[in-house]
């Protein structure tokens, strides 16, 4: 049996006891091409849904509506876009600032660095409210910090650099994945190693790296690749699994709704 039969034969298997309908489709950063913006805009409902956009991974205090007109989401055509940022914990805990996330179907959420959508986010109204969009059967995407922090474990999350993979204090995700540590920017920055540091100190963690302008669509237990380059399967005591557009991999109940 090849690797593609192998990797459809267990996502049949998984995704049979596997009722949820929320999607994560999660972008290993880069300029998404046409066949993710296309999928995500099918996940969400079409160009006229309610997106919402965060970009609180980046390095601005504030973000405007000029930066919103300048995002490859409206580029591509989106023509509902709403900005949530804050670097506030009390304000993302806030149930002003949550209204726009329970109105949404799709969520957005850009690159920078990790740490600071968890310094901000994790533990708040916020995230929550990004359980119950998946919950009802939303989707949200991400690229780069914003893939990363989807995950369980969280890598890269040092304020002092994102060369460092594991850093205590900085090592909890959103949990949107769990027993999941997600990495991006794979084979365009030579990381396709880096991940086996994480795996070998974690062995129960399942590691999972996007290569740029590349996805994994996450949906009903199983990871379908999307884009032009691979995603990478990392378990303990394995070697990597190298996965192709098109390919399959079933992660049974690994996409969490609390």
């Amino acid at each position: 049996m090849n690797l593609r039969s192998w990797c459809l034969l267990a996502a049949l298997v998984t995704a049979s006891a596997f009722a949820q309908d929320g999607a994560l489709l999660i972008s290993g950063g880069g300029k998404p091409g046409p066949e993710i913006v296309n999928r995500f805009a099918e996940l969400a409902g079409g160009f006229d849904a309610p997106v919402v956009v965060i970009p609180t991974a980046g390095t601005r205090e504030q973000y405007d509506r000029s930066w919103l007109e300048s995002t490859f989401l409206r580029e591509a055509g989106f023509r509902n876009l709403i900005l949530l940022h804050t670097r506030d914990r009390r304000v993302a805990d806030s149930e002003a600032f949550v209204e726009p996330l329970r109105r949404a179907r799709a969520v957005w959420i850009f690159g920078g660095r990790q740490w600071r959508l968890a310094d901000v986010y994790l533990h708040t109204r916020t995230q929550r409210e990004l359980f119950d969009l998946l919950a009802r059967g939303g989707v949200i995407g991400g690229g780069s910090a914003g893939a990363t922090i989807m995950g369980s474990y969280l890598v890269r999350g040092a304020p002092e650099g994102n060369h460092i993979m594991m850093a205590k204090g900085h090592e909890e995700g959103f949990g949107f994945l769990s027993g999941v540590a997600i990495d991006q920017h794979l084979l365009a920055r030579k990381r396709e190693n880096d991940m086996l540091e994480v795996i070998a100190a974690h062995p129960r963690l399942l590691g999972i790296g996007i290569d740029e302008k590349t996805a994994a669509l996450v949906q009903r237990g199983e990871l379908i690749v999307i884009g032009a380059s691979k995603v990478a399967i990392y378990e303990s005591g394995k070697a990597p699994l190298f996965l192709n557009p098109g390919d399959r991999f079933g992660l049974g109940k690994r996409l969490s709704v609390r």
